[in-house]
C-alpha cells in the first residue's frame, strides 16, 4: 500500500513516515527540512522536498497514493496570519484537491485541539462541544478553517478522518519540554495562579498509534474528528519539576498572579505589534493560559470508536524523552 505523509520533516510526520515504512508500506514523506529528508531516505522512505502551499507539488504527490496522512502545519503560537493561513488553509485545500482527483482511498487529517481554548479553564472537552466565538491565536483560527475545508470535501465523497491530539512529547521533542527546559536553565520559572494546572500530554508514538487505527478504522468513523491524548491528567508543574530533577538541573519559580501576567502579555503583544515588527513576544496571552488554566480533554470517542488504548504512559514516555535529551548534546 502507497501512502503520502506531509509534514514528514516534522516531530510527528517523521516518526508516522517511520513507523509506516516499518510496517511495509511505501511512503513518499513531504517536508522543507533537507536534513531530515535524508535521515528518512535512510530508512526506506521516499523524500521530496517542497512547501504546502505549493499546489502542483502537493497535487502531483497525491497521484498513486492509497492513503495521505496529512501532518504538515504552521504551528506556533506567534506569527504572520498570511503565513499561517497559506500553510493551514491552503496547504489542505492542495492536499484535498490531490485526494479529491486521485481517488486517494482515505485521508487522515491532523489538527489540533487549540481550537478549543480561549484564555479559560476547560475539562474533559468532547469533540462536539461548543468553540469559542473567537480563537485563541492564528494557529488555532487558520486549523479551524482547514477542518472546515476537511468538512466541505467529506460533503464531496472524499473519505476523510480528522484526529486533535493534544501537546506531543518524546524523543526528538524540539516544542514543549525543549522549551521549558530553557526556560528553567536560566533559574527562573514563572508560576502563575495557584498553580494548580492539570493539563493532558500524549506520547509520540501514541499519535502515531491512532492514525495507523485511522487507515483501517470503520467506515462509520469517516467524517469525523477525534482527541487523541494519554487519557492520563497530570499537574504541570509536577511535570515541569519531575524533567529538571531528572536532568539534575535546578531552578525557583518567580510567583506572578493570573491577572498580572495576562496584562502583561497582552502590553507585550501590543507593543510588539506596533513597535517591533511583529517579532515574538517573550510572553504572550496563549502561553499565560496554558501555565496557569487547567486543560483536558475527553478521548472516550476514540476509544470506542477507534479502539485507541494509549500504550505508553506519561511516566514511561518520559522516561524515553530524559534519555533521549541526555544522549544528544544540547
Amino acid at each position: 500500500m502507497r501512502v503520502l505523509v506531509t509534514g514528514a520533516t516534522g516531530f510527528l510526520g517523521m516518526k508516522v513516515a517511520k513507523r509506516l515504512a516499518l510496517m511495509g508500506y511505501e511512503v513518499i514523506g513531504t517536508g522543507r527540512n533537507v536534513k531530515i529528508g535524508e535521515e528518512l531516505s535512510q530508512n526506506g522512505i521516499r523524500f521530496v522536498r517542497g512547501a504546502l502551499e505549493d499546489r502542483d507539488h502537493i497535487v502531483a504527490l497525491c497521484h498513486d497514493q492509497d492513503f495521505v496522512i496529512h501532518c504538515g502545519a504552521l504551528s506556533s503560537p506567534w506569527g504572520k496570519y498570511k503565513n499561517f493561513y497559506e500553510a493551514n488553509v491552503v496547504g489542505t485545500q492542495n492536499v484535498i484537491e490531490g485526494c479529491l482527483k486521485w481517488n486517494v482511498n482515505r485521508l487522515i487529517h491532523v489538527s489540533t485541539p487549540s481550537i478549543y481554548f480561549y484564555y479559560d479553564e476547560r475539562k474533559n472537552v468532547k469533540e462536539d462541544d461548543v468553540l469559542p466565538t473567537k480563537f485563541v491565536n492564528h494557529y488555532a483560527k487558520t486549523k479551524y478553517l482547514g477542518e472546515l475545508e476537511i468538512d466541505k470535501a467529506f460533503q464531496q465523497g472524499l473519505p476523510a478522518i480528522t484526529i486533535r491530539p493534544r501537546a506531543l512529547f518524546g524523543p526528538g521533542d524540539q516544542a514543549i519540554f525543549p522549551r521549558l527546559i530553557k526556560v528553567c536553565e536560566k533559574g527562573i520559572f514563572p508560576k502563575i495562579g495557584s498553580g494548580e494546572v492539570e493539563i493532558d500530554m500524549t506520547y509520540i508514538e501514541n499519535v502515531v498509534d491512532a492514525i495507523v487505527l485511522c487507515l483501517s478504522s470503520s467506515d462509520s468513523t469517516l467524517g469525523q474528528k477525534y482527541n487523541i491524548t494519554n487519557g492520563e491528567r497530570v499537574n504541570l508543574y509536577s511535570m515541569i519539576e519531575l524533567v529538571m530533577n531528572r536532568l539534575e538541573k535546578s531552578f525557583t519559580y518567580k510567583e506572578i498572579s493570573f491577572k498580572k501576567a495576562f496584562f502583561l502579555a497582552k502590553s507585550l503583544e501590543r507593543i510588539s505589534t506596533l513597535l517591533l515588527g511583529g517579532k515574538e513576544p517573550l510572553l504572550t496571552r496563549y502561553t499565560v493560559s496554558v501555565l496557569s488554566q487547567s486543560q483536558t480533554l475527553s478521548i472516550e470517542k476514540a476509544r470506542k470508536e477507534l479502539g485507541y488504548e494509549p500504550a505508553i504512559s506519561i511516566e514511561q514516555g518520559t522516561n524515553e524523552f530524559i534519555e533521549w535529551w541526555k544522549n544528544h548534546a544540547h
